[in-house]
């Protein structure tokens, strides 16, 4: 059994490449500034208003992974903490992943259902890469994809708690501190703290494999 851990980060697309009738279509509920610029910084959860600079997979058996991810810095690919870093467009780690995922048995993810899957598929088809494998298969086969969130919530029965709750509750280190999460990605790319972000990126897998084997043992009841 070969069991996947994949997470991704996420950018909004810079407002100026809309048309304008594209900008009034996305701000049309925004009334004022501050609505303005929340609607802006969702942008990061769609497709057709995102860029994902950073894949992240990792193998539950082996604890050894990769993150495919976004720079401007030309470096060669290096492993660290078992995790190889490799540099590459939107489109080229895309193309990675697509190749990695095909020799899944099973995938994991944290919210996979409602941002990491369809995102990867959308983006995919915008940018004309082939998937290998259906990221959004039935809701309830959880022996292909087993969606941490929706296994927590028991399927949306139950309360939502993001990443970092969890890790807490189960006693898990979490990647998330006061300077490095979610909301800090796009800052952190536009300072060109991109191998910062990978790392995160990282973070995220391996806390994701620990709060995965939580629930294999304890929640996991067939």
């Amino acid at each position: 059994m070969r069991t996947v851990i994949f997470d991704i980060e996420t950018i909004p697309v810079d407002f100026d490449n809309f048309s304008e009738n594209q900008k009034e279509y996305l701000l049309k509920f925004a009334k004022n500034e501050e609505e303005k610029e929340k609607t802006l910084a969702q942008f990061a959860l769609w497709a057709p208003t995102n860029k994902i600079i950073a894949i992240g997979m990792l193998v539950v058996e082996t604890g050894k992974g990769a993150v495919y991810f976004q720079s401007k810095n030309e470096k060669s690919d290096w492993i660290e903490n078992n995790i190889k870093y490799s540099i590459g467009t939107e489109k080229e780690i895309l193309e990675k992943f697509w190749q990695a995922i095909k020799y899944a048995d099973r995938f994991v993810t944290f919210n996979g259902r409602g941002f990491d899957c369809p995102v990867i598929m959308l983006k995919s088809a915008m940018l004309g890469v082939k998937p290998t494998k259906n990221l959004m298969p039935y809701r309830y086969a959880s022996n292909i994809h087993i969606d941490l969130l929706e296994q927590l919530t028991f399927y949306s029965s139950y309360r939502k708690f993001n990443l970092d709750l969890y890790c807490t509750a189960f006693n898990i280190k979490s990647p998330k501190t006061e300077d490095m999460n979610g909301h800090e990605v796009f800052p952190m790319f536009k300072r060109g703290d991109y191998e910062k972000i990978a790392k995160y990126c990282a973070g995220d897998l391996f806390a994701t494999r620990e709060l995965f084997l939580k629930w294999e043992k304890y929640l996991n009841i067939k």
